[in-house]
């Protein structure tokens, strides 16, 4: 059959362009840049076993003699840098086990094996090489090649500065080219994978059967948390993804198993930050006739062989923290740490009314007056508790309210024998307790989570009538255990973002320019071209968007604050290639709702998803205009965190308009003679434009731009409008 002849988009780049003519050119000289099978004569050899092979030393500026060929060898791999300086290419080979240099000479390879070479392969293609190992005269162990054959042709090229791109969404969104480029993301991914085949074979080694359960779940439960609910055409009836597999691995102790596991796959409908993601990997596993203290005494066994299995110590270092999982582990009550940190002793207040007025005093605004009194207790822990845990303490013996599923303390039943595994700032890597197995208790708890449900708790969990059935037939004494993986990984390969340890996180999708206004916008101006980068169209031009501003703002210190961060906006997109009107516009109306909630700044940000969206402004604009917010106690952003280029880019450059007008308006002759070490030393001073948050501006990091880098833009871009915004001498 015919090979069609490639078509080349015009819209692609010229490198793009050329590699499809490489491919050309291979067809055209009856080579396959796609086979489907690899043929070896003599047998495969990793890169790693080839680099440590002694080798003798050659000379490759002189004729190889065939007397110094010894015996061949084949590898295969990526070539993922090439460099031809004339009768000789070296390339970079890499495998799954290390790299290793390709030679190829002219005088060894023949003049026209050796110019295909140069000509048409490429960084990023797949080669298999047959040669003859040696040293170059620095020692470098390599190959030199009498034979090769492309594997698969690469028509895209790697990413030449990886390591110094900061587009974290792109990191995690193209994560093969991440693995590619980045091998701290390789080293983790392996390091989970070989994590988990240690909690594998620990357990096996235990006499622990793996079990597998419904993913698809008719009814949740096991864990408070919001599920996500789908729908089953066939059956007609809504089906949730299991947000635990607690419930049916119980079920199997009643069955008859004594201990079971499982490595699952639980999904929330949860907000999404550097501990949480939607769907995530525990490991959880039930033994019968164990109480929680076993397992206290089991988990203090597991961590530090898993660790030690993965190559690293018990003791080091995450960010500026050290870590030591030296076993034993401190045993202390949820109610002695609340009591030891936020000064308050939960037996005070045994009702949910009076714990809701001491939660109000504790917490402020931020107290949810819906929540029962478990949870109540648990947002003082986790705000008063949580930032002074450093080291793995197990926190016992928690409020029966929060524990629906465990066992009450025969000596107090207020409380349940339930501990969770805690570190540095709170961090929980594992939650156990002594299963209830009482039908009639946990009957009466589930009415007691319905009742939540009723008063208006997503997280409650709901009545699961068939469990308690299963309970009415018998389940033995039980202790049962979870552990997230991935928030282990984290904490072990010293990530910051629990995206790091997932190979694919989940994200919002990337969108297209196809994206049209909405209908109802209010303007008549020009609707701007398409973007850069996907992003949607806008419905309105700058003109259109200051008429926007001008209806609900109206204070002058505003309107400069608006123009400034509309011009470090530009600045930043014009620095890295990204769209300015698009940017700048973000900038521009990032908050077009201050005027009407200034006086009670809880409520910013609040109007202004309307207020865009009556504007015919897209929802990506709109996300990535409340980003700024996030981590603020203004619309309820507190727990969101940002990972977009341009969401760092806006709260970076809107919130250093602040330091940069207040330096500049202590000077004579304004911003005109405001140097950058100026600057520097004013960010540095705390009490100097105090209400700056100087961590927010240091974000400008994310975008690959030092401090000073940074705040040298910033200046540069708002004196480009100084008389606009009153810096002008």
């Amino acid at each position: 059959m015919e090979k069609p002849e490639p078509k080349i988009d015009p819209k692609l780049l010229k490198e793009d362009v050329i590699r499809l003519e490489h491919l050309d050119e291979l067809r055209k000289n009856n080579i396959d840049p796609f086979p489907a099978r690899v043929v070896f004569k003599t047998g495969r050899v990793d890169l790693a076993t080839a680099v440590i092979t002694p080798v003798q030393e050659l000379d490759l500026t002189k004729p190889v003699p065939k007397s110094a060929v010894k015996s061949s060898i084949e590898v295969v791999g990526r070539i993922v840098a090439k460099r031809d300086i004339g009768k000789l290419i070296f390339c970079k080979l890499r495998d799954g086990s290390g790299e290793l240099q390709l030679v190829f000479t002219e005088a060894h390879l023949g003049e026209d094996k050796f110019k295909f070479v140069a000509k048409y392969i490429d960084v990023g293609d797949f080669l298999q090489s047959t040669g003859f190992l040696f040293a170059t005269r620095t020692g470098e162990t390599s190959l030199l090649v009498g034979e090769y054959t492309v594997l698969a042709k690469a028509l895209l090229p790697l990413p030449e500065k990886w390591h110094g791109l900061t587009d974290i969404e792109q990191r995690y969104r193209r994560r093969y080219l991440d693995l590619i480029a980045n091998n701290e993301s390789m080293r983790i991914a392996k390091m989970r994978s070989l994590l988990v085949r240690e909690m594998r074979n620990y357990f096996d080694a235990h006499g622990f059967y793996e079990v597998e359960t419904p993913i698809l779940q008719t009814l949740y439960g096991g864990a408070l948390a919001k599920p996500f609910v789908t729908h089953h055409n066939a059956l007609d009836i809504p089906l949730y993804l299991r947000i635990a597999p607690e419930l049916y691995l119980k079920r199997l102790i009643v069955g008859g198993f004594e201990k079971v596991y499982e490595i699952a796959k639980c999904f929330r409908n949860e907000g999404i930050d550097y501990n949480h993601n939607p769907e995530f990997t525990q490991i959880e596993f039930y033994s019968a006739y164990a109480d929680y203290n076993d397992l206290m005494n089991l988990t203090e066994d597991l961590l530090p062989k898993i660790i030690k299995s993965a190559g690293l110590p018990l003791k080091f270092k995450t960010g500026d923290v050290a870590v030591d999982f030296t076993p034993p582990y401190p045993r202390i009550s949820m109610r002695d740490l609340i009591k030891k940190h936020a000064k308050l002793d939960i037996e005070d207040f045994p009702s949910r009314d009076a714990m809701l007025g001491a939660a109000k005093k504790l917490l402020g605004n931020e107290v949810d007056t819906t929540a029962d009194r478990g949870k109540l207790i648990d947002d003082i822990y986790k705000k008063y508790v949580r930032p002074h845990i450093v080291n793995p303490i197990f926190m016992i013996d928690h409020p029966v309210e929060l524990s629906p599923l465990a066992k009450k303390k025969a000596a107090d039943p207020s409380y349940v024998e339930r501990f969770q595994l805690l570190c540095i700032g709170g961090n929980e890597l594992c939650n156990a307790f002594t299963e209830l197995n009482d039908p009639l208790d946990q009957e009466a708890r589930f009415r007691e989570q319905a009742e939540n449900e009723a008063r208006g708790n997503e997280e409650s969990m709901p009545f699961d009538e068939d469990f308690v059935t299963a309970l009415k037939h018998g389940m033995p004494p039980t202790a049962g255990f979870g552990m997230g993986i991935d928030r282990l990984v984290k904490l072990l390969a010293n990530a910051e973002n629990l995206k790091e340890v997932i190979l694919f996180p989940t994200l919002r999708p990337e969108y297209q320019k196809t994206i049209s206004p909405t209908s109802n916008a209010t303007h008549n101006t020009a609707i701007t071209k398409p973007a850069h980068d996907n992003l949607p169209l806008l419905p309105m031009d700058r003109a259109g968007a200051l008429e926007l501003l001008k209806k609900y703002n109206h204070r002058p210190a505003s309107f400069n604050h608006y123009l400034e961060s509309e011009a470090v906006m530009r600045a930043l997109a014009k620095r890295l290639g990204k769209d300015e009107d698009w940017w700048g516009t973000a900038g521009l109306l990032h908050d077009i709702d201050w005027d009407l909630t200034y006086e009670t700044p809880k409520n910013h940000l609040t109007l202004a998803p309307k207020l865009l969206k009556d504007a015919g402004f897209p929802d990506y604009f709109i996300e990535v205009m409340l980003s700024h917010g996030y981590g603020c106690e203004c619309a309820g952003l507190i727990d969101q965190v940002r990972t977009r280029d341009i969401e760092f880019a806006l709260a970076a450059g809107e919130t250093v308009t602040g330091l940069v007008h207040a330096a500049a308006r202590l000077r004579p002759d304004k911003i005109a003679s405001l140097e950058v070490k100026s600057l520097l030393k004013k960010f540095k001073d705390s009490s100097f434009a105090a209400t700056v948050n100087r961590s927010v501006i240091k974000e400008c990091e994310h975008l690959g731009l030092s401090l000073e880098e940074f705040l040298q833009l910033a200046i540069d871009a708002i004196k480009s409008i100084a008389t606009e915004v009153e810096l002008a001498p």
